[in-house]
């Protein structure tokens, strides 16, 4: 460990890259299983992806929480160090650049197991085009919520709480929004290397990612205004880094 007590950044990135992989075949994954087991039955193959996704990133992040905040998420990451520029917490804008490449590295490399899981072709590129208006909003209010749950447990003592919180919140965005809750710049890249249930199209992309930085930046503004006092841990999102040699 480093002399503030946080893991060498090595490990936090280990941890960041393997995390947001396993998310991401989780998502791809569970659609991939969902097409094949309820054919037909877009509906059901909704409610068993975000079953799965929401399990799995609860474990995500009891599991790789405790070494790197468990971000998984370039919003989560570029908003923690915007939010800690006040009073010099947080990530550093190096780190967490390198927190946003190792999101996207691992993004990609869980999409292209999850298609070899299943016996899919690994190079593969999406044709499911998504992007309209009403999933540009969509992306903006999962995104905003998103954020504005994370830090709002973070400046009140709170972090504990946000495996089930984080996973509640994405599990009904999935429903909500129509979108169904991307929220997350790498993930969206990830998913493009996939051309099944849950993947996007290349041409989709952008239009989500702008989305995501937008909803970034009004969660932001919505914690500033409830909870305007900094939070004196700005690692503290999602939960706590720093307790584990």
């Amino acid at each position: 460990m480093s002399d503030s007590g946080t893991p060498p950044l090595a490990r936090r990135l280990a941890a960041e890259a393997i995390g947001t992989a396993a998310l991401v075949a989780i998502v791809v994954g569970s659609g991939i299983a969902a097409q094949q087991l309820s054919p037909n039955q877009v509906g059901l193959q909704l409610l068993e992806n975000s079953t799965a996704t929401v399990f799995g990133l609860a474990v995500l992040i009891l599991l790789f929480g405790p070494v790197s905040g468990a971000h998984f998420n370039p919003a989560v990451s570029l908003a923690d160090w915007l939010a800690g520029r006040r009073t010099g917490s947080g990530l550093t804008a190096s780190h967490a650049g390198a927190y946003c490449l190792a999101q996207t590295g691992g993004a990609i490399t869980g999409a292209v197991l999850a298609n070899v899981m299943f016996n899919q072709s690994a190079a593969q590129i999406s044709t499911h085009t998504r992007a309209d208006t009403g999933h540009f909003i969509g992306e903006i209010v999962a995104t905003a919520g998103l954020i504005a749950l994370i830090f709002a447990l973070a400046r009140t003592g709170r972090s504990a709480l946000a495996p089930a919180a984080v996973a509640a919140w994405i599990g009904a965005a999935y429903w909500f929004t129509s979108s169904t809750s991307f929220a997350n710049p790498a993930v969206t890249i990830g998913r493009i290397f996939t051309d099944t249930f849950a993947g996007i199209a290349p041409t989709s992309a952008p239009t989500f990612i702008t989305a995501q930085v937008l909803g970034a930046l009004a969660g932001l503004g919505a914690i500033a205004y409830f909870y305007p006092a900094p939070s004196t841990a700005a690692d503290d999102v999602v939960v706590p880094s720093g307790t584990v040699k």
